[in-house]
């Protein structure tokens, strides 16, 4: 594509937004953390009652494990709205903890020491048929690929602007997976892990001092080859050249038996399941990629047969690393950036994507969360090589104007220059990459803790355990967290006391093709 026409085509798209439609810019966050002992090693213990019910709460409940906790904010206009209710939760999480004895969450992405793999804690909700479906599929993605690599932690960011078509949506997930290296290379947070995680497994990390592996220049092990990855996956070709496309090839996945997960079988000879399709994939939320088109679904519909029937109404940006030097994993500017960066997807030419691209996009971001930092590192662009500098240099001046214009638009006099301001800390960090925050933990880890992640990990974890605790939540905000966690609860023995199908006519009903919805008319 040629770059000068690229340019002026974003400049005549940008101005064709107006102040009311970014005005309705939303976004929210998801934030995955383990729950983990004073000495760092993960807690064995339940999910604590005092939080709620993780099935029926709506901004706390757990991800994989039972010792992972997902805290979820609505979505706002403006970053300090999220982050204000993400530090709330944070506050009344830390001081449920502290009242149960000297738990804590662990900051990094990259799990803490881990028990055997059979002894890491599948998430538990209940006696409902949702809550054991939910847990039954947990145990699926342990048969797949392991509980320790779905330990791992991250945090989402939940985007949406109004008016937008399904075909503008789309535009924008293909250029953010073009361009998703950028992301990885400037807030990537986990080049280093505890040698539990890779213990038994074929990888490529170099031993530090004592039980931590690393790559020295590496940005995000999380999303290389130790994070989500899976061979089955690897087989999807999923494009995302229209609604349908995409949909249709989830359909395939999620209704096509795969043959390795055939020999894992629906039960065990005891009776109990281990997983809830023998299907590629058993449920939509099982596609591990960087993006994902959303749809708020309603009670028991599928997320596939949301976007079919109503078409998409977020994305979820999904491979933001935790930051470990930030008390609640990621900042104000940080989320600037991402504002920036979406609205730089959206607006610039998008051509389709082909299966040889995709292949490329992949082995760029392998490239870019192993060695990222390494210098003169190429990646591959329209079939060339092309410096990961130059290529990210090229793209923030592309955001100049856009950052121009939110700051206009959106930000008033106490704030003037947000969106500039977190454009300028990434050219500093393109330019320095001693201060990315891959680079900085591994310095940290260097210059404090004997080279070992886990001793920096545990540090910072009791730092921001010491911080949340300083900061009680006012009497207001936790009478009403409180009476979130007591309604929750109340909820899901409504939800079981109101079931009557057996659990295996309800999983079958679920997992049917039927639910998928049907496929488009037409491509929008």
């Amino acid at each position: 594509m040629n770059h000068q026409t690229g340019s002026s085509a974003l400049m005549q798209a940008l101005e064709g937004l107006n102040a009311e439609q970014l005005s309705g810019m939303r976004c929210g966050l998801e934030k995955e953390s383990l729950r983990v002992r004073a000495d760092g090693a993960l807690a064995l213990t339940p999910h604590p009652t005092a939080l709620g019910s993780a099935l029926t709460h709506p901004n706390i409940t757990t991800d994989f494990s039972e010792s992972q906790l997902e805290l979820v904010t609505g979505a706002y206009g403006s970053p300090e709205a999220v982050l204000q209710e993400l530090r709330l939760l944070h506050q009344f999480t830390y001081k449920v903890l502290a009242a149960q004895g000297d738990e804590m969450l662990w900051v990094s992405s990259m799990p803490c020491g881990l028990p055997t793999d059979e002894t890491i804690p599948i998430a538990r909700y209940g006696s409902s048929n949702v809550g054991r479906a939910k847990s039954v599929y947990r145990m699926g993605l342990s048969h797949r690929y392991g509980r320790r690599m779905q330990t791992i932690s991250g945090i989402h960011y939940n985007w949406s602007l109004p008016g937008l078509s399904n075909a503008q949506y789309f535009s924008l997930i293909r250029n953010f997976r073009r361009h998703a290296f950028l992301l990885l290379y400037l807030f990537g947070a986990s080049p280093a892990v505890c040698s539990s995680f890779v213990a038994g497994r074929q990888h490529e990390l170099q031993p530090l001092d004592g039980p931590t592996m690393h790559m020295p220049h590496g940005t995000s092990l999380r999303m290389g080859r130790l994070g989500y990855q899976s061979d089955a996956q690897a087989s999807l070709a999923v494009s995302y050249n229209s609604l349908e496309g995409y949909a249709a090839s989830l359909h395939e996945a999620l209704s096509r038996s795969y043959p390795a997960y055939e020999a894992v079988g629906i039960r065990n000879p005891g009776g109990d399941y281990n997983q809830l399709a023998t299907t590629l994939l058993q449920i939509e939320n099982e596609f591990y990629g960087t993006i994902r088109p959303k749809r708020v679904i309603f009670p028991g519909e599928r997320p596939l047969h949301a976007l079919r029937e109503r078409g998409v109404e977020y994305v979820e940006v999904r491979l933001m690393d935790l930051n470990p030097f930030e008390p609640l994993g990621i900042d104000a500017s940080t989320m600037r950036f991402l504002d920036v960066f979406l609205l730089h997807c959206l607006l610039s030419v998008s051509p389709p994507d082909t299966p040889q691209e995709i292949a490329a996009l992949a082995r760029n971001q392998h490239r870019t969360a192993a060695r990222g930092r390494e210098p003169g590192l190429e990646l591959e662009r329209d079939g060339r090589e092309i410096g990961l500098l130059e290529w990210g240099s090229e793209l923030l001046d592309a955001f100049e104007p856009i950052a121009r214009r939110l700051d206009r638009d959106l930000m008033g006099s106490a704030q003037e220059g947000a969106y500039a301001q977190s454009l300028a800390q990434a050219r500093e960090r393109l330019a320095r990459p001693d201060e990315l925050p891959s680079a900085r933990v591994l310095d940290a880890m260097a210059r404090e803790h004997g080279r070992s992640f886990t001793a920096f990990a545990r540090a910072r974890s009791v730092q921001t355990r010491t911080l949340m605790l300083e900061q009680p939540l006012s009497q207001v905000d936790e009478q009403r967290l409180l009476a979130l966690s007591v309604e929750s609860l109340r909820e899901q023995q409504r939800i079981e006391s109101l079931d009557s199908l057996p659990f295996e006519v309800y999983r079958q009903q679920y997992t049917s093709p039927e639910r998928l919805g049907r496929p488009l008319a037409v491509m929008v």
